[in-house]
């Protein structure tokens, strides 16, 4: 792989499951490091910095949502400081907005003092991804990172979540993994991964135009939808 991602540019990233997709974007805040070549942030090798401010920049939802057995409010500060004082909270339920949970948090008895059970057991899919996505955006990051981090949410909340970012995202730098064509047709450059190589790269209507793996995949999609709408 070969690839160079603009600051403030937003890029997605699609292939088949275990193309290497998770493991690429591990590679830039250092879950992992490469067994060869570089990952460079601003044009620094990644190995030479500190680990907590490289991390400091970046924002990241997983696939696989963590929460802890705390309040919500204490879930989507997780990392923050002062996010108990009114300012904090006044933080907590912007980024709860933009991640479009807020409505639902508000619908509890508790609303952000609910206790969330291990794991997130008393949230949906959906509502754990969207106030790990709150979470993310609390940071205020530079690189912002959703591995897949829509997956659990229908197409409607998906729309209004990206609706929401298009305003957050300005001058920060985007990396979206989804299997949907929705989430990244938006995208300033999509890159298609298979088996740790790049094998396609454009925008949505270069790579339609194109007899490819996202061609196929955008039209199977689109079949779906149709389908789903009768």
């Amino acid at each position: 792989i070969d690839l160079v991602i603009e600051a403030g540019s937003t890029v997605a990233i699609v292939g088949r499951t275990g193309s290497g997709k998770t493991t690429l974007v591990n590679l830039i805040p250092r879950l992992m490091d490469p067994g060869s070549g570089t990952v460079r942030v601003d044009g620094i090798d990644v190995k030479d910095c500190d680990p907590s401010d490289l991390r400091h920049l970046i924002g990241m939802v997983p696939q696989e949502t963590f929460l802890f057995s705390a309040t919500i409010a204490e879930n989507i500060a997780f990392g923050v400081e002062d996010a108990s004082m009114d300012a904090g909270m006044q933080a907590i339920r912007q980024a709860a907005e933009l991640a479009g949970i807020a409505s639902d948090i508000e619908a509890f008895p508790n609303g952000y003092e609910t206790i969330v059970g291990e794991r997130g057991l008393t949230l949906s899919g959906g509502q754990k991804q969207r106030t790990a996505i709150a979470r993310a955006l609390i940071r205020q990051p530079r690189v912002l990172i959703l591995d897949d981090a829509l997956s659990s949410v229908d197409t409607l909340t998906e729309d209004r979540i990206l609706s929401s970012l298009t305003h957050v995202v300005k001058g920060r730098t985007v990396i979206l993994i989804s299997h949907r064509v929705s989430t990244v047709r938006g995208a300033d450059e999509i890159i298609v991964l298979d088996r740790g190589k790049v094998v396609e790269r454009g925008t949505h209507e270069q790579l339609v135009a194109r007899d490819g793996y996202y061609a196929s995949l955008a039209q199977r999609q689109t079949l779906e939808e149709a389908l789903e709408a009768i």
